[in-house]
């Protein structure tokens, strides 16, 4: 008699296995594929909210010159005398972190005008004198300053640029426009 032996191999439990080995793997990529694109985000969303921080800085801590007059015109003594506030959203700053300079053409050759806003004094809307310097400069509140240009004088139909810049901040521009006659009293800006 012979006995027929049928060995029927299970090799369900091979693909199972096969298939878990692959399942895994998926898992580990899909896994290093989802930490890439979050690493990738973050670095984005930093990198605009600095870009964000920058931009605000830039607009906001800046001066805004309300008016510009001519104060003093004798022999190399020019004097502009500016009122001014900061940009509202503005942090408070020293009057010293305040420059200005001003542009003008002396005789073909560029010339230069400049100094600090550490003289700046709160607007008492009297004109007439100028109280004690202030240190610091917050929004809200008008000052005013005298600018000496001296070398850079107003002249008849001669535009000067004046740019006010604050230290970590923004920067103003504004051109300074004489006429054909300046005179003490003029307004400029």
């Amino acid at each position: 008699m012979k006995k027929e032996i049928n060995e029927n191999n299970d090799e369900l439990a091979a693909i199972g296995i096969g298939a878990m080995i692959v399942f895994i793997a998926l898992i580990l990529v899909a896994a290093v594929a989802a930490a890439v694109i979050i690493q990738t985000a973050e670095k984005l969303q930093q990198n605009a909210q600095a870009t964000g921080d920058d931009t605000q800085e830039q607009m906001s801590t800046k001066v805004i010159l309300l008016s510009t007059v001519i104060s003093d015109m004798t022999g190399g003594a020019e004097i502009l005398f500016s009122t001014f506030e900061l940009a509202p959203g503005s942090e408070p700053i020293q009057g010293d972190d305040v420059a200005y300079t001003v542009i003008c053409d002396n005789a073909g050759v560029a010339t230069f005008a400049d100094g600090e806003f550490d003289e700046a004094t709160v607007h008492t809307g009297d004109g007439s004198t100028l109280a004690a310097p202030v240190i610091t400069l917050n929004p809200g509140i008008t000052y005013v300053v005298e600018l000496d240009i001296g070398g850079c004088g107003p002249a008849a139909n001669v535009d000067h640029i004046l740019i006010i810049a604050v230290d970590g901040g923004g920067n103003t521009y504004e051109e300074l426009q004489y006429g054909s006659s300046p005179a003490v009293g003029d307004v400029v800006v």
